[in-house]
């Protein structure tokens, strides 16, 4: 009776714990319900509940007319960890793994863990940057591995669920030039500028600058949602997007492997004649499109170095000089217009013509008289100038105008400059129509006298220089390039027909004849100007050659070379036509030209017959000279 008695005490005893421990399980969930449900309901206000990651555009690349690449961006990284989230027992492995990653010696990537006085960081440390995407890549790779491993641990033991592992930062955008020195000082170069701890390049000249609302990127890509608690982005329906827009694109006319090849002549050419610098370019007469624009003096737009200085600008449209008798043509041409040159009557020169006291004009060739056609065939000063003295100053200075002179040629580059001309009061003066009638006494840029010259291989209409010929998105979309300044009708039609007929002749038989390309049309004109200095003119002189070279398909080229300072040699028949000549065997090498084997001949058989000529000329002045003096 007793022990039944103790075994239902012990049965009831037992039936009330578990009675109690029932009540108190049910309790708890109840709490744990309410709480979750509570939580669920209620409107939460926390900074780190939305999270955003950006993704850094970059700038747009400058791409050749044959699809070379010659300036493009890449993002750069830079890796980072906390000290105290690596394991001390695991940091050995940790460097190790780094060290075969990165290729980072484990003696460097140990001296980022201590300070100046030797002691050790607990922080943030750089273990090194410059990464680029693929390096970038394995490295964050290396990173969940290491997670894997327990390389890392809580920096707060509150808060264990917080592990920061290896951090793969994006540091800087880098701007690459892979062709070097090909296609400079025209491509330009860049600057960095930091902002937000991150570096973007800024174009400070050439195409670089000019474009640089174009190239420079449009806004990043960001992804912007609500995050969980190690920070990572929920992929749900509250996730907002933004696409990156990179820069745009710009494709050149510029074709790099003439390009290529003209710079190494002008380099060749340079060394020969001792000068200090030479310019060249090639363009399509009717659109303007530059398919070379090259010079003697370049640089590595990546390893810019002190010697380096004076080849940063762009001379083509930089440095205004006096031309010389390249000018020659257009007061022709202007002369024309206005009908105030006839050309079936002489004009008489005489080697010298003085002026006033103070001022004689010379010819380098006597000639007692000479048609408007030989006055540019053999570049008389006194003829131009008798020419230039029919018109009105502002007859002379409009006509000049409207070749392009004295105003921004128009070139996609970063500083065109305008020049200087004579006022037309200026020119209603003797003495400065006459020296600005041969070149002096005003300044021209390079890229100037090219759209000038066009007109003569174009119906008169001098045609702006494009180097970019349109632009791309990251898409692939298309979109044309605005010009502020559009080409010019320079003259009539008819007047730009008889002026190319007298650059035909001054390349066939006049001062141009070091341009002959046999079966090829070349039409030209030589300049050599002396360079002043402190107010009066020096033994230095600027020599140039500007002109023409189509073929019988329909290939209509302007082609210009100007040379700055030849010391050995300086006539332009000796410097800047011979250079012509050798541009136009690059565009025959590269199919740009093709050659009439009919017209070679002609043009064979015309050397040959005006050699004869010259032959029989000589013999006669032999035979009367010993008659002269009875020699037999």
């Amino acid at each position: 009776m007793r022990k039944s008695s103790k075994q239902n005490k012990i049965i009831r005893y037992r039936s009330a714990i578990l009675l109690i421990m029932f009540l108190g399980l049910v309790i708890l969930l109840l709490i744990f319900l309410s709480t979750v449900a509570s939580t669920i309901g209620m409107e939460r206000h926390t900074h780190n509940k939305i999270t955003s990651i950006e993704n850094k555009a970059i700038r747009g690349e400058i791409i050749s007319a044959d699809n070379f690449v010659l300036s493009y961006s890449q993002k750069q990284f830079r890796a980072e960890v906390n000290t105290r989230s690596i394991d001390p027992k695991k940091k050995d492995l940790f460097v190790k793994l780094f060290s075969i990653y990165s290729g980072i010696s484990e003696e460097k990537i140990l001296s980022k863990f201590v300070n100046k006085r030797g002691k050790s960081i607990q922080g943030r440390v750089k273990l090194c940057d410059n990464l680029d995407m693929r390096l970038a890549s394995n490295l964050k790779s290396l990173s969940y591995k290491m997670g894997k491993l327990d390389v890392f641990r809580p920096i707060n033991p509150r808060k264990p669920h917080l592990v920061f592992g290896l951090d793969i930062l994006p540091d800087s955008e880098t701007r690459h030039f892979p062709y070097q020195k090909i296609l400079t000082p025209c491509v330009g170069y860049v600057q960095t500028k930091e902002s937000h701890n991150y570096k973007t390049p800024i174009g400070m000249k050439g195409l670089e600058k000019a474009y640089t609302k174009d190239l420079e990127p449009v806004n990043n890509g960001l992804i912007r949602g609500k995050r969980d608690v190690l920070g990572t982005i929920l992929r749900d329906a509250t996730i907002e997007k933004e696409k990156r827009n990179d820069g745009m694109n710009l494709h050149l006319n510029i074709v790099l492997g003439i390009q290529k090849e003209v710079e190494a002549l002008l380099s060749k050419s340079k060394r020969k004649i001792a000068a200090e610098e030479i310019m060249a370019a090639v363009m399509d007469s009717r659109t303007g499109e530059l398919i070379a624009l090259a010079t003697s003096e370049r640089f590595d737009p990546a390893q810019i170095r002190q010697r380096d200085v004076q080849a940063l600008n762009p001379n083509f449209s930089e440095y205004p000089y006096e031309p010389g008798s390249v000018m020659k043509p257009f007061v022709m041409a202007i002369a024309l217009d206005k009908h105030k040159v006839k050309l079936n009557q002489p004009i008489l020169l005489g080697g010298k013509y003085r002026v006033n006291k103070t001022f004689t004009i010379k010819d380098d060739e006597y000639f007692k008289s000479l048609y408007p056609k030989g006055i540019i065939m053999y570049s008389s000063n006194i003829g131009i100038s008798k020419i230039a003295w029919n018109l009105t100053g502002k007859a002379f200075h409009d006509g000049l105008l409207g070749f392009g002179l004295g105003q921004a040629s128009g070139i996609d580059l970063s500083l065109d400059k305008v020049g200087k001309m004579r006022t037309p009061s200026e020119l209603n003066h003797k003495i400065f129509s006459a020296t600005t009638a041969f070149g002096y006494g005003m300044n021209a840029t390079f890229t100037q006298m090219m759209k000038a010259y066009s007109a003569f291989n174009n119906d008169g209409v001098a045609v702006t220089p494009k180097i970019v010929k349109y632009m791309t998105d990251k898409d692939g979309r298309v979109y044309d390039i605005y010009r502020t300044i559009e080409s010019l009708q320079a003259t009539t039609p008819r007047t730009a027909h008889i002026i190319n007929d007298m650059l035909l002749a001054t390349v066939n038989r006049g001062t141009g004849t070091a341009a002959q390309y046999d079966g090829l049309e070349v039409g030209g004109k030589t300049g050599t100007a002396h360079i002043a200095a402190r107010g009066k003119y020096t033994d230095e002189y600027h020599s140039s050659f500007y002109g023409f070279v189509n073929d019988r398909v329909g290939h209509k080229y302007t082609v210009g070379v100007f040379v700055i300072k030849p010391k050995k040699v300086y006539f332009a028949s000796h410097t800047a036509a011979p250079a012509f000549h050798d541009i136009v065997d690059v565009l025959v090498k590269h199919d740009y030209l093709k050659i009439d084997r009919r017209l070679a001949k002609v043009h064979l058989d015309k050397r040959e017959a005006l050699r004869r000529k010259k032959r029989a000329a000589y013999v006669k002045r032999i035979q009367a000279y010993n008659k002269a003096h009875g020699i037999e």
